[in-house]
């Protein structure tokens, strides 16, 4: 009996120990009013748009660049063997545009021309042997066969020279609207093509795409940067920002655009001000939101976002540093 009534007498007050320690702890939460928090900063990644091996690395970690300085340096042998085949094309269709737009050489003139007044002597032979023989076969002094076959011969000079007078004018007046149009059409694809190879050869220079702090480099000469690869990072200064985690019972006290003071402390807790610019709920999972009385409800946490005053001020602090928000300063 003795020891039954011990072992209940030491559970009691090991029940009323743990109720005293909780109190205490909540008390203390409800009491805390400094909270810790870090410096944070936005990063930017620089790609590559087409693969290539690095042969040059103009810059190292920790140097400041400006929007649109060179920092890295490709090979790209494809590209350049690409190019000499545009150009090579390109000349090509300028050739075949001016040809078409401008007709036949002198010499092609020349020799269309003697080829007409050939013919044209030849039909005009034809056409007196035809006379001649029409004649003769109405005194019935010829066959039939022998007319027929120099009237044939007649008109086969006739097509020849008619033939050959369509080439010169072809000649003379260029090629038909439709030939010119294909060959512009080739030699503005050609053009594109060239254009298109030259876009990839300024890809060979890789450039900061703002103004910024390049935090790590990811190849080293001779490594292959495919395609959509990061091969560095930076941090953009301007973008400094302090992020906190304030709980629910606390963050009536906070509101956005209010103005709190700030303290640093491996800068030897220096004071800055900053603007609150959102508040928002972080998300949680397996949180006891029941409504029975037996089970304490948990606080929702919330993220307080705070951007300097001064960006000035804020660009010499490290990121990932802590910093101090103390609801009850002034």
């Amino acid at each position: 009996m003795k020891n039954t009534l011990s072992y209940i007498f030491a559970l009691s007050g090991l029940f009323f120990i743990t109720n005293c320690k909780s109190s205490d702890k909540e008390n203390k939460k409800d009491e805390q009013t400094i909270f810790q928090g870090k410096i944070e900063r936005d990063q930017i990644n620089v790609v590559t748009k087409i693969p290539g091996k690095i042969d040059q690395i103009l810059v190292h970690e920790g140097d400041e660049v400006k929007k649109g300085q060179t920092l890295f340096v490709l090979q790209l042998p494809e590209v350049d063997a690409k190019k000499s085949q545009a150009e090579g094309a390109v000349n090509s269709a300028e050739a075949q545009y001016e040809m078409a737009k401008k007709g036949a050489t002198d010499n092609q003139l020349k020799q269309l021309r003697a080829k007409v007044a050939g013919l044209k002597e030849q039909l005009d032979y034809a056409e007196k042997s035809n006379h001649r023989l029409k004649n003769m076969l109405r005194d019935s002094l010829v066959p039939q066969q022998s007319y027929d076959e120099v009237y044939a011969k007649y008109q086969g000079a006739k097509n020849q020279y008619l033939a050959a007078k369509a080439e010169l004018a072809d000649a003379e007046n260029g090629a038909r609207v439709e030939q010119q149009q294909m060959a512009l059409g080739q030699k503005e694809r050609a053009l594109g093509a060239l254009q298109e190879v030259d876009v990839a050869e300024a890809e060979r220079h890789i450039k900061a795409p703002q103004d910024m702090t390049v935090e790590t480099i990811n190849l080293k000469v001779g490594e292959l940067a495919l395609a959509g690869y990061s091969i560095a990072n930076g941090i953009l200064e301007e973008t400094t920002f302090f992020r906190f985690t304030i709980p629910e019972n606390k963050i009536g006290q906070l509101q956005k655009n209010q103005i709190v003071n700030l303290k640093v402390p491996y800068k030897n807790n220096m004071v800055l001000k900053g603007k609150i610019v959102s508040i928002k709920v972080l998300n949680s999972y397996a949180n006891i939101s029941t409504a029975y009385p037996d089970i304490d409800q948990q606080q929702s946490q919330y993220e307080v976002k705070v951007v300097p005053v001064d960006y000035k001020q804020a660009t010499q602090l490290l990121t990932k540093a802590n910093v101090i928000l103390d609801l009850n300063a002034k």
